[in-house]
């Protein structure tokens, strides 16, 4: 027997299971706009407060999965892996890790989203980038892919559509932060976009949505379950977001870091680190490596030789952007009229960093958004960001601001410093990342 919309709320408000067949009903009914507005509240608002159990959140990944089109990239001769992140400052892997895994033989249709709260989106980024098309169809989607080897695309109106329906009212309603919901709404796109494998980046720290380590272990493990569960290969990194991953935030200057960093011209250490990381247990995740040094040693001959610089340019190119963008990268196209370093008034080493804040201080600046409708200034932010241990004196900046105006250059530039502390003693390091493979692997 089917159940009503209204029975399958009560059912999970009252504390039972939702069997498959119940999940999968409400889901067809929101898609179909059976279910309106005011039920899928109540059912996200039931689920907020009751949460699932592992089988019910496989079963509502898929269904979500279902209510669009699934794609297939069997005609392919390599593994197709994906990274997903749940979000950071000067979080710019997706730029560099997807033309890694190209050059190593994979095939990586990465479907990326645009920033939320104080965090930085990938697809901000491209869209920094002038003429590359960010929602191409899926036949140019498809070309790319088979073409280059990645693709770094926004969501497509017809890939999981349930999710983006059900997300907008989680928004509103203030039932966002739950994990059953969010690892349905983070898998159902990924499954949807047909990947054998997925690396999962879960950051924890101050300038994670995950502060603590307990939640961002509770988030992984539950991805990692579900994502399996459901049949995709996912392995996940818990990674440390105390402090920007890396020396630069905001959209145009992640872009120019990331060549930097493709070319060889500049790798800030920590970034260099977990996006090899990544790249290596995806690679063991898809089958392009025997195991973790198998998978590293092919992601730094990939990366040193050039050949991922050669499919990141490839892939631009391939997408609308400049065919020339290596040549001319450096001369901004978004160059900010306001730029100068920002100092702090005492001595020491930086302690701490509220890297929330520094998030925020990019958002001040137009470099991230408040509501959906915001514009987004693409060359403002900050780089040569110190990170933690560095050295501070009168002489030395903790980073140097890009600005529209010198209004909101004084507004960030009190932000950033604002959010950092100083101590007579460098602090010890974190660890950088552990990780959680799937259930009886390595």
């Amino acid at each position: 027997m089917t159940l009503l919309p209204q029975e399958v709320i009560a059912k999970k408000r009252d504390g039972e299971t939702l069997s498959g067949a119940d999940i999968a009903g409400f889901i067809a009914g929101l898609t179909q706009g059976k279910v309106t507005d005011a039920q899928a509240a109540a059912f996200a608002m039931a689920v907020y407060f009751q949460n699932m159990d592992l089988d019910e959140r496989v079963a509502l990944t898929l269904a979500m999965r279902d209510s669009g089109r699934v794609l297939d990239w069997s005609d392919l001769d390599g593994p197709v892996i994906d990274k997903h992140s749940t979000g950071g400052v000067g979080d710019n892997v997706s730029l560099m890790l997807a033309p890694i895994l190209a050059a190593c033989g994979a095939y990586v249709p990465m479907i990326s989203g645009r920033g939320l709260g104080h965090t930085g989106g990938t697809l901000d980024k491209f869209d920094a980038i002038p003429g590359y098309k960010t929602n191409p169809d899926i036949a140019t989607l498809r070309k790319v892919v088979g073409e280059v080897g990645c693709a770094i695309i926004g969501q497509t109106d017809d890939l999981a559509p349930a999710d983006r329906r059900l997300y907008a009212i989680r928004d509103v309603t203030a039932t966002v932060e739950n994990i059953s919901l969010i690892t349905a709404s983070i898998l159902s796109k990924k499954l949807a976009a047909g990947l054998d494998s997925l690396i999962l980046d879960v950051k924890t720290g101050t300038g994670a949505f995950m502060k603590t380590l307990e939640d961002a272990e509770g988030l992984a493990q539950s991805l990692v379950s579900v994502a399996n569960g459901a049949g995709m290969t996912t392995g996940a990194l818990i990674t440390d977001m105390n402090e920007p991953l890396a020396s630069a935030a905001g959209n145009w200057l992640e872009v120019v870091n990331a060549i930097d960093f493709l070319t060889g011209k500049k790798r800030d250490a920590r970034l260099e680190a977990i996006t090899l990381a990544l790249c290596a247990h995806g690679l063991v995740l898809g089958g392009g490596a025997l195991d973790f040094e198998d998978g590293m040693l092919r992601a730094q001959m990939a990366l040193n030789s050039g050949a991922a610089a050669e499919k990141f340019f490839a892939m631009v190119a391939a997408l609308g952007g400049p065919a020339d963008l290596e040549a001319h990268y450096e001369a901004s196209p978004h160059a900010a009229p306001v730029m100068r370093d920002v100092f702090l008034d005492e001595n020491g080493f930086v302690s701490s960093i509220d890297t929330r804040g520094v998030g925020m201080a990019v958002v001040v600046l137009g470099g991230g958004r408040t509501n959906p409708a915001d514009t987004i200034f693409y060359g403002v932010g900050f780089d040569r960001l110190a990170g933690l241990g560095a050295k501070i004196d009168s002489r030395t900046p903790i980073a140097r601001l890009h600005a529209r105006d010198a209004d909101t250059a004084d507004q960030a530039a009190a932000r950033l410093k604002a959010a950092y502390r100083l101590a007579e003693t460098a602090p010890e390091r974190k660890t950088l990342y552990t990780y959680i493979a799937p259930e009886g692997a390595r």
